[in-house]
């Protein structure tokens, strides 16, 4: 590649605007280049410190925040607290001439919308494993930018002394260039992590390409292959998502992230062995990672060791009080010991902790039908319903409790409404055909759905029909 020789240096610029209640900030640098630096190093470095300077200048806002306040973040977590919540981009970019020299000129752009940064902020605070993420990721931009300063420095020396020798330029230049890579390695990196939204990605794929990008730049940092595994495993793609936490680890045998996560995929592989012995680990490593104690407390209930599981949830709860899920599986624990009481208790905190917590609301709705309760189970069903309009399971068990209070019209609509959804659902069929035969609606259709559900493999409601002479 050929490189240009010139001389370096850094001017910066920075405006802040108002656009109603959006705050608009923008930052410029200019930077001459030269020496061993070449354009390409130089206008990563300036895009980098532009778009790093205006998410610090965005921070003060931030830091005016009850909400930051309250979490006591520290002025060094700002920033990355910004990286976190906000996006910077780059809105022009142009080369200029100063006297002799060539330079490159970057503008920097972000938006801070009032209106939706505290629950930004808020969810980003609570989610632990992606603030610490995010916080590696800037003190790695941080140190990136700490050398190339650096490296400048040495390179005005070099071309203010002498003209170089050809082994030190040599030198000099391949530093840059590393450095330069590992910087847009990182910029890949917080773009992956925007697509995070708490609890997966929003975009899998999207975060394997940009992760693919940053591991073809820098094959040595553990933090992309746990990440990319995470997004593997998002799109059920357990075996690849195994082979990047065996790399991180392989990477980095003392990151308990990494196994806690590989033993979330043996689990949903149905390993629950091999998901225990990763989850011992990762407590091992840091006997803090509250979630996997959630996990491992998880896998433990799919082996029918609720006893376990729910000292791990207890543990988990100890540990941050404010988890809404692990009060949840607690719930689900409590409820197949039949301790209705203690699973209520749990989901109603889970609820609390957070009011879209549809699934809680679904299972709480069961308990009260369990309980008898069915006006109550069928608030929650319609609650957990416009959670997630695409809940078969809040739809059919909505239509079980209308059924059994001899509302059949209703039954019926939510019955069709799983079928929609879910159209193997063998249940909902068994369901749909009994009422249709009980309410007198149509014996014809109601046979035909109960064969329908025994041709899926449950044939109780059908055989029972056969015996009493309602259905051929």
């Amino acid at each position: 590649m050929l490189r240009a020789f010139l001389v370096f240096a850094l001017v910066c610029t920075c405006t802040i605007t108002a656009q109603a209640d959006t705050k608009v900030y923008t930052h410029t640098v200019r930077q001459i280049f030269g020496g061993a630096q070449s354009p390409d190093d130089a206008r990563i470095a300036a895009m980098t410190r532009a778009k790093r300077e205006v998410l610090e200048k965005a921070g003060t806002y931030l830091e005016s925040m009850t909400v930051v306040q309250d979490y006591r973040v520290s002025k060094d977590e700002v920033l990355a607290l910004a990286a976190g919540v906000l996006r910077a981009e780059i809105v022009s970019e142009k080369k200029f001439v100063a006297g002799e020299a060539f330079g490159i000129e970057v503008t920097a752009r972000v938006e801070v919308d009032p209106g939706v940064l505290k629950d930004r902020v808020a969810k980003l605070l609570n989610d632990r494993e992606a603030w610490r993420r995010i916080q590696k990721l800037e003190a790695r931009e941080k140190e990136l930018l700490g050398k190339m300063t650096r490296l400048e420095n040495e390179n005005e020396k070099l071309k203010q002394t002498t003209k170089g020798s050809p082994p030190e330029m040599e030198n000099l230049k391949a530093e840059f260039n590393e450095t330069s890579d590992g910087l847009k390695a990182v910029e890949f990196e917080l773009m992956a992590e925007a697509l995070w939204d708490g609890k997966k990605f929003t975009d899998p794929g999207k975060v394997i390409e940009l992760l693919n990008k940053a591991i073809n730049i820098d094959p040595g940092y553990f933090g992309d292959y746990c990440n990319r595994g995470i997004a593997h495993a998002d799109l059920g793609q357990y075996d690849r998502a195994i082979q990047d936490y065996d790399q991180a680890i392989r990477l980095d045998p003392n990151h308990g992230i990494s196994y806690g996560n590989r033993g979330s995929t043996y689990t949903d592989l149905g390993q629950y062995d091999r998901a225990i012995q990763d989850f011992d680990q990762a407590i091992r490593l840091d006997p803090n990672h509250s979630i996997a104690y959630c996990n491992r407390g998880a896998t433990y209930a799919k082996l029918g060791q609720y006893d376990r599981a729910i000292q791990d949830y207890d543990q988990a709860i100890r540990l941050d009080p404010n988890d809404a899920d692990a009060y949840y599986n607690r719930g689900v624990a409590y409820a197949h010991l039949d301790q209705h009481d203690r699973a209520i208790q749990d989901y109603d905190q889970a609820i609390r902790l957070d009011p879209d917590h549809a699934i809680s609301h679904c299972n709480r709705g069961s308990i009260y039908f369990d309980l008898g309760q069915y006006d109550r189970a069928i608030q929650d069903f319609d609650q957990a319903i416009r959670l997630d309009p695409n809940d078969a399971i809040a739809y059919y068990n909505r239509g079980e409790t209308y059924a059994r209070l001899g509302q059949y019209d209703r039954a019926i609509q939510d019955y069709d409404q799983v079928i929609r959804l879910a159209p193997d659902n063998a249940d909902a069929y068994e369901g749909r055909g009994l009422v249709r035969i009980l309410s007198g609606y149509d014996d014809a259709m109601g046979c035909r759905d109960l064969r329908t559900a025994c041709q899926m493999g449950a044939c109780q409601g059908y055989e029972i029909a056969r015996q009493e002479g309602l259905c051929p």
